[in-house]
Order: C-alpha cells, then structure tokens, then sequence
C-alpha cells in the first residue's frame, strides 16, 4: 500500500506538491491525470524515493519511503536514459545484474512481444522502439509497484496499442501496484481501476472508473474536463 498523508514539496519558494493526500491499494491500476507541470512527475519521484517530502509522510507498507526503496520499486522514466553503445540484449543483462527480481525469460518474452530486435544497439532504434525498449526494461522487474511517467510522450498510435497490450499482458494481476502518470487519457482509461486528478500541484479529484461509467455515464475524459472547468481552469 503506498500512501501520502498531507505531503509538500517545496523547491525555493515553489510548490511542487502541497498537502496532498492519496492511498493505492495492491494489485490496482491508478492513473495520474492532468496537465504537463501539474506535479505528476514529483509524486512518482517521490514515491521512488528519489525526492523527499517537504513536510507530510509518504509511505509504502507504514514504512516511511526511502532511496533503498528502489529495490521494490520499478520506474520508468519520461527521459531516454540508456548505453547507447548498448544492444537490446546488453541492457537486459544489465538490468538484471543492477536488479535482483530481474526476470530474463520474461524480458526475452517482453523483446519477441515488442517487436524489438535483441541484436540491435540501442542507439539504431527508432524513439518508438526506444519507447517499447523502456517498456521491456520496467515490466520484466517482479516489484510490488510499477511507476510508468508519461509513457505515451511522442510516441505514435501504433506504438501506444502495443505499449497498452503489453500492460495488459505482463502485469502480475493482483500482486503488483501500477501507477501511470499521464496528460494523454484515452489509450490507458481502459485498464484503470482508479483516477486521480492533479493540478498545480493540488489533488482536485478522484474517481472509482468503473462507477463512473455505470453511475455517471461518463468517460475519464469527460470527468477530467468537467472536474477542471468546475475548479475555473483549464485543460492543456
């Protein structure tokens, strides 16, 4: 369980986060919606243990989250960070040698699924392959949570499908925590389970997905917009 009580983020004079408070139960898919610089970015670093609380508490089981943390916790990043020098292959064994629940026959699984070519240095891949590549690299880990940031940025609708199915194919059900961190709605409302809005660094709302659609009979989207316009803002 990963929960944040109140928690801020200062950095100077500016708030990155201010007071929010969330909880995200195992075994669920959490989308974090709203527009790029909303704060979606900070929460997941936070929860990786790369950032620390200004004030507040985050936690992850009632222990306070902390860098050693990331041996539970699988992240992807919105940046490209690889060995460009690298094959597919090199950066899988790489992985599993950084991190001890690296699983190699589900990566090599992942590789064949992603269309990708083991062979290949990573510096020849396209950004869509890079994008599937990161993919690979996140999901092939057995943490109890995976953090996803912006993993549509820049990538075609092709690209995002594959990306989608994978998802829905190579998470371990029930066992593992997911949360994506995202401005674009439609590939991923899907598969959510739950839905929370940022904004400015605010939580402004959340929704149980499913209740929303038979209840309200209205979309993730259509929430997000009618959340926002009622908070007197607007959507990028």
């Amino acid at each position: 369980m990963i929960r944040f009580d109140n928690v801020t983020k200062k950095y100077g004079s500016g708030f990155a986060l201010r007071n929010v408070s969330f909880q995200f139960e195992k075994g669920n898919i959490y989308g974090l919606l709203g527009p790029n610089g909303s704060g979606k970015s900070t929460t997941l670093k936070m929860i990786a243990g790369l950032v620390l609380p200004s004030s507040g508490y985050a936690m992850i089981d009632d222990q306070p989250i902390n860098r050693k943390m990331a041996k539970e916790i699988a992240y992807l990043t919105e940046l490209d960070m690889f060995y460009e020098t690298f094959t597919v292959k090199g950066m899988l064994k790489f992985y599993a040698s950084q991190f001890g629940d690296f699983d190699m026959e589900r990566a090599e699984e992942l590789v064949t699924f992603m269309q990708l070519d083991p062979k290949k240095k990573i510096r020849h891949l396209s950004k869509g392959k890079r994008g599937r590549l990161k993919l690979v690299l996140t999901l092939s880990r057995r943490a109890k949570v995976i953090l996803l940031d912006e993993p549509f940025s820049g990538l075609d609708p092709m690209v995002r499908d594959v990306i989608v199915k994978g998802l829905l194919s190579y998470i371990d059900w029930g066992e593992q925590t997911v949360l994506i961190a995202t401005h674009e709605i439609d590939e991923i409302e899907a598969i959510l389970d739950e839905a929370y809005i940022i904004q400015n660094g605010e939580m402004k709302g959340h929704c149980n997905v499913e209740q929303l659609r038979e209840e309200k009979g209205l979309s993730v989207l259509q929430w997000l917009k009618c959340t926002i316009k009622t908070e007197g803002m607007e959507l990028e």
